[in-house]
């Protein structure tokens, strides 16, 4: 698909961050890599302490960089998605990284079938250190080691069809996106999920799962909560 394909239309990507200054450039530089032809860039700053915004901001006009309290990941992406400009909208954690031709095969994904709500992809997750460096640098490896990736990480999204499903929730600490996802499937969006590696994600001491382990309960809240709209739904349709 070249840049100046038609069919093009513009993509914003939300890159939420904290404190993560020593990963934020490569996560950047990967989005801005993208072989389409329109992107929004926004970097939405969860209340950093570190470098993480003269990071962001050096790279203006090309990203749009903006502050508020720690308010979480959910916050953060939500106030990406309220400053977005584009059609489709993407996620990428600050410490992740895209392959250039991430939006490319989804867009064309979008084009084969136009009906598509979202696309998801592959994920390869690499240890921080030599491994992802070697990781990253590889042309080729056994499929085996991917997975699939439905997460934020490799979606794609139309933004009327995200907006139709709602913001992400922002009184869970971790497990926001499976809540939205499961409202996406309950709404009958309709997904695909590519056979290509979409997202490299790099694990290391400071992942938000990590940091947020007192927080795991939240997951038993997910699946209540989707329980809870399927009895009311099957009640309603007595």
């Amino acid at each position: 698909m070249a840049k100046n394909d038609i069919s093009n239309p513009k993509i914003s990507v939300v890159i939420p961050v904290r404190n993560c200054e020593r990963y934020l450039d490569e996560a950047i530089e990967s989005a801005l890599a993208q072989n389409v032809g329109s992107l929004d860039v926004i970097v939405i700053d969860d209340g950093s302490t570190d470098g993480s915004a003269l990071i962001a901001r050096r790279r203006a006009p090309l990203v749009h960089y903006h502050w508020q309290p720690a308010s979480g990941a959910g916050a953060a992406r939500n106030r990406g998605v309220e400053s977005a400009a584009g059609e489709f909208l993407a996620f990428l954690d600050a410490d992740d990284r895209w392959p250039e031709h991430k939006l490319e095969l989804q867009l064309a994904a979008f084009v084969e079938d136009p009906a598509l709500d979202m696309v998801f992809g592959q994920v390869r997750q690499l240890h921080d250190g030599e491994e992802w460096q070697r990781g990253i640098a590889e042309q080729t490896f056994d499929t085996s080691q991917l997975m699939a990736g439905i997460v934020l990480g490799t979606l794609l999204v139309r933004r009327k069809s995200f907006l139709r499903v709602g913001p992400l929730r922002t009184d869970y600490r971790v497990g926001e996106f499976i809540d939205w996802q499961m409202r996406a499937t309950e709404q009958g969006l309709r997904a695909k999920v590519l056979p290509d590696l979409l997202l490299w994600r790099r694990i290391h001491g400071s992942n938000l799962g990590i940091r947020e382990r007192q927080s795991i309960s939240d997951y038993a809240r997910v699946l209540k909560s989707g329980l809870d709209r399927r009895r009311a739904l099957r009640d309603e349709n007595r």
